[in-house]
């Protein structure tokens, strides 16, 4: 078994440096019943046995082959096809019938058209029919339209073969990036996923600490501190699970039973925000079950980092959500008063970048920037997405 593979791979190997690109056993087919027609056609004319003449022209016919079976390399096709034209005209210089011989040159066009270039094929293809021509004038071989059919045949053939070869070449390319898209596509999503929870949970996190700072510094109200402690790593802990279940996604089998976060949740989202520190004013109008599973998840992200980026760059400015639910589509929007001095970028980064992603594969409508003294950002994901 082991040598059977070795011979397929050495087969493979000289098939593709000599970039033929078709299915090992088709070279290996073709060699074969050439050189079966050439001992068939010296046989046909009593010359198996040299000095004779006639076996000079089996030896060419199948002189390419020998050498790729000795030395591991193909011939080009044009030197195949120079060798056996030319052991063709040496039997058709004692013609038969039936004779073997002319169906050396329809396997020979159809092997070059299907792997040499179209002016090779058709060169090869011409000098067929040549020689057939030739040994009806000369010898009057029988049935030369039919042999002449043939070659011709053979040439569609190969010609066919070698675009059907690269129509497959090139399906299979267009599959191998679409696969390679797909793949980095979802590492793209998994990456924001990780950092929507990672940015969040630490911006909540730090105000958490913050307020544990105030309150052994200033109150030195220990109870105080120990529970913005406790909440902090309450979320830290949180912020982990999601982390494994998120990057779980990468593997065959998911991390955990929990489900990931929908609109539903937005509401909890906002208490454990308010529970750190930051002033949130949370309205909600509709139900968020009738939201769709990956839309939800949207819209928990996306309003996962605007708290995330209000805690980072609103100074402490209290926040406005609300998320409208209709019967067309469900509007989140998010709004803090800018500090004064700030940016109008104060709030980008990856952040918007991640949003403005996660929107666009809803077929959302999103939009982040100033309107007046406010920071706003804005989605409407219709009601139908990803459902």
């Amino acid at each position: 078994m082991r040598v059977v593979s070795g011979v397929r791979s050495r087969l493979e190997t000289s098939i593709g440096r000599a970039g033929i690109a078709l299915p090992w056993w088709v070279p290996v087919g073709v060699s074969a019943f050439g050189a079966v027609l050439a001992v068939a056609a010296v046989a046909q004319r009593g010359a198996l046995v040299p000095p004779a003449p006639i076996a000079l022209g089996g030896l060419l016919a199948v002189v390419t082959a020998l050498g790729w079976a000795v030395t591991g390399r193909i011939a080009p096709p044009w030197l195949k096809a120079l060798t056996v034209v030319a052991a063709v005209a040496i039997l058709l210089s004692d013609p038969v019938v039936p004779d073997f011989a002319p169906v050396m040159l329809v396997v020979l066009t159809a092997e070059t058209a299907a792997i040499a270039r179209p002016v090779v094929a058709l060169s090869v293809a011409a000098a067929s029919v040549a020689t057939l021509s030739v040994a009806s004038a000369r010898v009057g071989l029988v049935g030369f339209p039919v042999y002449v059919a043939a070659v011709l045949l053979g040439l569609a053939g190969g010609v066919m073969m070698r675009w059907y070869v690269r129509a497959l070449g090139a399906e299979r390319a267009a599959r191998d990036s679409a696969r390679d898209q797909a793949v980095l596509a979802e590492r793209q999503r998994i990456a924001r996923e990780v950092h929507d929870v990672v940015a969040h949970s630490l911006s909540i996190t730090l105000l958490h600490l913050t307020g544990t700072r105030h309150a052994l510094k200033q109150d030195r109200d220990i109870e105080e501190a120990l529970e913005g402690l406790e909440e902090a790593e309450r979320v830290g802990r949180a912020a982990m699970a999601d982390i494994r279940r998120t990057v779980g996604l990468l593997a065959e089998a998911p991390a955990g039973t929990r489900p990931l976060p929908d609109a539903r949740d937005i509401g909890a989202l906002v208490e454990r925000t308010r529970a750190a520190g930051l002033a949130v004013h949370y309205e909600r109008h509709g139900d968020p079950a009738g939201v769709p599973d990956l839309a939800g998840l949207g819209l928990y992200r996306i309003a996962q980092e605007s708290l995330a980026n209000v805690a980072k760059h609103g100074a402490g400015a209290p926040a406005r959500m609300r998320l409208a639910i209709g019967a067309g589509e469900a509007r989140l929007t998010v709004r803090n008063r800018l500090p004064a001095g700030a940016l109008p970028t104060a709030a980008g980064g990856s952040g918007l970048t991640g949003m403005a992603a996660r929107a666009g594969q809803l077929g959302a409508e999103f939009s982040a920037g100033p309107e007046g003294t406010d920071w706003v950002v804005a989605v409407s994901v219709p009601a139908g997405a990803a459902s």
